[in-house]
């Protein structure tokens, strides 16, 4: 394969246009547009988490679990970028979903809302957690007008229940404290 980005000053956009991976141009507000900046924003949020020194015995895993959403999250751009294209399949969403159920095994059942917060590392995974949100609010919006796979909406909606779930874990194995519930008026 050539170099495929030898050029970074192209000019092309300067209109407001942008260029997707059919050759087709849309505006640079097109709801596809908007998609693909809210998944590599959620991409970089979670390259900032693995910037971070992940406490262990989890930490090692957590990384690698990250590294390959990442991978993923770029298979799922290239879906977005290429109209009619499908990357992402129903094997990438049950691996999320065995992720979740993996990590949540160990945590202690919920009686309350937790705040997102705590450990540094926690804190990030629940920061990627609602920027996943809002990336799936995004493609359920593109999905309305223009074809968008089943696997790539259920995809963020898994991812995003894993960020919640690492968050939580990142917690307790952090600094041993877990969770910062939240103060429920009711308790005050």
């Amino acid at each position: 394969m050539g170099n495929r980005l030898s050029k970074i000053v192209t000019r092309t956009g300067d209109s407001g246009t942008t260029g997707l991976g059919d050759g087709s141009r849309v505006g640079k507000d097109s709801p596809r547009i908007d998609t693909l900046g809210e998944l590599d924003e959620l991409n970089s949020a979670i390259g900032v988490l693995l910037a971070e020194t992940l406490p262990e015995p989890c930490g090692s895993k957590i990384r690698e679990c990250l590294l390959t959403v990442q991978n993923h999250l770029f298979d799922l751009g290239g879906e977005i970028c290429i109209p009619g294209h499908n990357s992402i399949s129903e094997e990438h969403v049950t691996l999320l979903e065995g992720w979740a159920e993996q990590y949540n095994a160990d945590l202690p059942p919920l009686k309350e809302f937790i705040l997102p917060g705590g450990t540094r590392p926690a804190a990030l995974a629940h920061l990627s957690r609602t920027i996943c949100r809002r990336a799936e609010r995004s493609i359920v919006h593109l999905g309305h007008n223009e074809a968008v796979s089943v696997h790539a909406r259920q995809y963020l909606n898994r991812l995003s229940d894993l960020l919640f779930v690492l968050g939580r874990t990142l917690n307790r194995a952090g600094d041993g404290k877990g969770d910062i519930l939240w103060n429920n008026p009711r308790n005050r």
